[in-house]
């Protein structure tokens, strides 16, 4: 029997490879960097199958190009990098990763977190550098963490799991929702309003979908709300948060730092908060885990397989 045609556009964990060209024909070799327009164009104009990342951009004028592809599966949880409502008028599946990535991501989300609030990138640069000459009272103090107050924006699967970490470090949770969420079993949770949660969380963390609604959701009004004493973690997507209206908070003490592992125009990130010292930055690296990237393949293997059989693929969004 002749394998289907499937066209990968990045380079995955070896043992997802391994299980894709057993299946599949590859239409082309993945790359292990962001591949251009016209490399993607080639690589599904006789695919059956498309798995792509959140670098590609899968649009209309593109998916008219094809004439075989039945199915993209986004090796991610969102898809704000295809259009939809192409892909729908071309019947094309769309699925995603979902669930996955919530705890390695959440794991990220403190990882930050902590290390934004104690200075730990220029802590350890100090050492690398041979520039530490001894313990001494002032040097790089940072914030507390236990007992203060967390706030997070988008009370989804990410959300809660990193909710629930902040039960060890005793703190204090209000999230605000777009959806309407009630948490009968976590007592030290509380639903706010958007301004009470900037005005009142010490650590403000982002786990929103990036939409036409939530582009910019926080900008130079939301950062003039919070305390200067404040911190901002953004795991969630770049566009999210204004990054000029960042730098300038945090150059003028508005705000006391930011833990960034996403941009507004990636991978290129603002001149201003590579300047800044309070600013701790990561190149995307919310699901890096062997465990979680190779489990995200498979599930874009197992919606591409049930698609190719016939069959309702188990995470399909459009």
């Amino acid at each position: 029997m002749s394998k289907s045609h499937l066209y990968v556009t990045r380079h995955l964990p070896d043992p997802v490879m391994t299980a894709l060209t057993e299946r599949f024909h590859l239409t082309q070799p993945p790359e292990t960097a962001p591949p251009n327009r016209d490399t993607v164009l080639a690589g599904i104009r006789d695919a059956e199958a498309l798995i792509c990342t959140l670098a590609e951009q899968i649009d209309a004028p593109m998916l008219s190009k094809t004439s075989h592809l039945r199915v993209i599966a986004n090796y991610a949880v969102g898809y704000n990098n295809i259009d939809l409502d192409a892909a729908q008028a071309r019947n094309i599946i769309v699925t995603n990763t979902p669930d996955i990535l919530t705890e390695s991501t959440a794991d990220l989300t403190w990882a930050l977190l902590l290390a934004t609030a104690r200075r730990v990138p220029e802590g350890h640069s100090l050492v690398q550098h041979g520039a530490w000459t001894g313990w001494e009272p002032r040097q790089l103090l940072g914030a507390d963490v236990f007992g203060r107050t967390l706030g997070i924006i988008g009370m989804g699967r990410i959300g809660q799991a990193v909710a629930r970490r902040a039960a060890g470090f005793k703190m204090p949770v209000l999230y605000h929702s777009h959806t309407p969420k009630d948490f009968p079993n976590h007592s030290s949770w509380k639903s706010v309003g958007l301004d009470d949660v900037l005005a009142q969380a010490d650590f403000l963390t982002l786990h929103v979908p990036l939409t036409a609604d939530t582009r910019h959701l926080i900008g130079p009004r939301e950062l003039q709300l919070m305390r200067p004493t404040a911190y901002l973690i953004n795991v969630a997507r770049g566009p999210v948060v204004d990054e000029a209206a960042l730098v300038e908070a945090i150059q003028e003490g508005r705000l006391a730092g930011a833990g960034l592992d996403v941009y507004e125009h990636e991978p290129a990130i603002h001149p201003g908060l590579l300047a800044l010292n309070h600013v701790v930055t990561l190149p995307h690296l919310g699901s890096a885990t062997h465990a979680t990237r190779i489990r995200m393949g498979m599930v874009c293997l197992e919606n591409v397989v049930a698609v190719m059989e016939g069959r309702p693929a188990p995470n399909r969004v459009a």
